[in-house]
């Protein structure tokens, strides 16, 4: 790639990441916000067609929102080295309630949201449970894959309950990691099976 052509895609991605913080900023102002190319490209301060040539239609608008949640957490576990399926899940439900006014419009409105956990949450959950039969802690026979979908189904109807208001925060965390716990429990080695049993005798279903 050219000097040129290289500051031209410098370019588009601050816009493109300019369109994506207006789009932000304008569900924020109220949860009934009204988003539309017209709108976000005024707050962005570029053309309409911009916004259409660098993110796409409506639908296209959410799945770039939900990509940017992902992108964020991968740096948030970064950060922590997070090796832990705990933290993982953990990591995942503090972020989307660090911004729930967005977090709740793009699993509203998002025809894919079903999908949102999709990338991120679950390659990092499913690294992580491999590490952990890797360790001992579960048994040599699981599919950590098939383990790691389980609990990404649990989590993603936990979200849907958080996004309709029928749990709060806590309850949203409690039932993420009550699925974690019960799959590691479920696929326990032996010498660990104590241990990873604990947490669901110290507490509860939530």
């Amino acid at each position: 790639m050219t000097a040129e052509g290289g500051l031209r895609e410098q370019h588009k991605a601050r816009r493109r990441t300019r369109i994506l913080e207006a789009t932000r900023e304008l569900l924020r102002d109220g949860p009934d916000s009204v988003i539309s190319a017209e709108r976000i490209a005024e707050r962005a301060q570029v053309a309409p067609a911009t916004v259409y040539n660098l993110i796409g239609p409506r639908e296209k608008i959410w799945e770039a929102l939900a990509a940017g949640f992902m992108d964020e957490l991968e740096r948030r576990l970064a950060v922590l080295g997070a090796d832990d399926p705990r933290e993982v899940v953990r990591s995942t439900v503090r972020l989307f309630v660090s911004d729930p006014v967005v977090s709740r419009r793009i699993v509203r409105e998002w025809e894919d949201s079903g999908l949102v956990l999709d990338r991120s949450p679950l390659t990092q959950l499913r690294r992580a449970m491999a590490g952990a039969r890797t360790q001992g802690f579960l048994r040599a026979d699981i599919d950590t894959d098939a383990l790691a979908a389980v609990v990404g189904t649990s989590c993603v109807g936990a979200l849907h309950q958080w996004v309709a208001a029928l749990i709060d925060d806590d309850r949203f965390l409690a039932r993420a990691l009550f699925a974690l716990d019960v799959a590691l429990a479920a696929a326990a080695a032996d010498p660990h099976r104590d241990q990873l049993l604990a947490p669901l005798r110290t507490r509860g279903a939530p």
